[in-house]
């Protein structure tokens, strides 16, 4: 395990837990979702740390992979959630149609931003758009549970939508750095060191 590698996956464990706040809520941190709607259109970052814009912006997905590699109280919703993605991601990648599909549609969606702003209604609309007509068609699929109350609301399932496309591009990322499944296992402490120094070291900076 690596700084790198542990930041890709807070980015995924973030989009997860934003998409889990959603169902459950109806709302989630804002703050957290911009930084991670903003990673989708960040294809071409020149680093990992680059794609999230700062290590900060991922501290709600370090927050809870230290949870889950420490604690005994970890959101098992949001733990199977992110591994599904992982999955679903394993899947999209021997489909070079849609990912094709995917990046004309980043690009589309892009447009939209520097008309409407990076996370405005339309923008989400679009992302949530794009993640039904492609990684939707894949399996594994993506199961969130929650309030029946709020997944009936057409804007909830838009943002969850778009968290779930955020929670794939950090599984790219993941993938494309080495990243395995098994890693988290047999380097558990290593990868929780790694992400408590990376929490710690933003928080610093950021005060």
């Amino acid at each position: 395990m690596n700084e790198e590698r542990v930041l890709a996956l807070a980015g995924l464990f973030q989009a997860a837990t934003l998409a889990q706040q959603l169902a459950n809520d109806g709302r989630c941190d804002d703050i957290a979702m911009a930084a991670s709607m903003a990673s989708v259109f960040r294809i071409d970052a020149p680093s990992v740390v680059g794609v999230f814009g700062d290590v900060s912006a991922v501290r709600l997905g370090l927050r809870q992979l230290i949870t889950l590699l420490d604690e005994n109280n970890r959101d098992v919703a949001v733990t199977r959630m992110a591994f599904t993605v992982m999955r679903l991601e394993r899947s999209l990648s021997r489909r070079s149609d849609l990912l094709d599909r995917l990046q004309q549609g980043i690009v589309a969606a892009q447009r939209q931003v520097e008309h409407f702003g990076p996370d405005s209604p339309q923008v989400v609309k679009r992302l949530a758009e794009l993640y039904a007509s492609t990684l939707s068609t894949l399996k594994p699929r993506v199961m969130v549970t929650g309030s029946p109350q709020q997944l009936q609301q057409p804007a909830v399932v838009e943002k969850v939508r778009t968290n779930l496309l955020a929670a794939v591009r950090a599984a790219v990322l993941w993938r494309q750095l080495g990243g395995r499944q098994w890693q988290m296992l047999l380097y558990r402490r290593q990868c929780s060191m790694l992400a408590r120094g990376l929490l710690t070291g933003s928080t610093i900076n950021n005060t």
